[in-house]
């Protein structure tokens, strides 16, 4: 049976339309980009088949667009469309943290973190600048390390916050592995960086530590 002989409230669209998108499940979300399956299966049972086997959505939207080329039900087309679509949400976060408002919303920024360093092969520590009132100056990768750790140099960051004339930031770094529990050695940089800003008169807001799922937050657990 085609999609169009669906009943409504389960076609991909018109569930969307009238829910919105949260109510879709991956497979249907993918299903809308794509538009259409391959010969003889529709487009949900298309995108099904991509989950199963080149999934979860999470490992599918992180291949290389030139992967993504091979898989069958995207090629080229999709395959960039996809990227495309992919990275302009990332502008979208970018600009809606650096278009001159405070940061109000720590979650924000654990999704900004997040969406900047999810997925790298290897550690790498970045810093968010921000003014006297929490308005983002700028965003640095500052270090990069291993699959497991990176070095991080607590004078470096305090002398990029004074070149930038921040007050304030927020830093963050990734886990490869996929835990996001901070570990010990996390804990002891934050105390080493926020003991360095404070000579310098700049505040640490917080540190996230970026894995599967949520960005952790070491000032919700009182530990910044």
């Amino acid at each position: 049976m085609h999609i169009r002989d669906w009943p409504l409230d389960e076609r991909p669209r018109e569930k969307l339309l009238a829910r919105g998108p949260g109510s879709l499940s991956d497979a249907e979300l993918l299903a809308i980009f794509l538009g259409s399956g391959l010969r003889g299966r529709d487009a949900v049972a298309t995108a099904r088949d991509l989950l199963s086997r080149h999934g979860p959505l999470r490992s599918l939207l992180e291949r290389p667009p030139a992967e993504l080329t091979d898989l069958p039900g995207l090629g080229p087309a999709r395959a960039c469309a996809l990227a495309a679509a992919l990275e302009l949400g990332t502008r979208m976060l970018h600009a809606s943290l650096a278009r001159g408002d405070a940061i109000g919303d720590p979650e924000a920024a654990g999704r900004y973190f997040t969406q900047r360093l999810r997925g790298r092969p290897h550690e790498v520590f970045a810093a968010l600048f921000l003014d006297t009132r929490h308005r983002v100056l700028a965003f640095e990768e500052l270090f990069q390390g291993s699959v497991d750790s990176a070095e991080v140099h607590p004078r470096e960051v305090a002398r990029r916050a004074l070149a930038l004339n921040a007050t304030a930031l927020i830093v963050g770094h990734n886990h490869p592995s996929g835990c996001p529990e901070p570990s010990a050695a996390d804990r002891a940089v934050t105390q080493r960086l926020k003991q360095a800003l404070a000579l310098v008169d700049v505040r640490l807001l917080d540190h996230f530590v970026i894995g599967d799922g949520p960005a952790q937050s070491m000032a919700a657990r009182g530990w910044v």
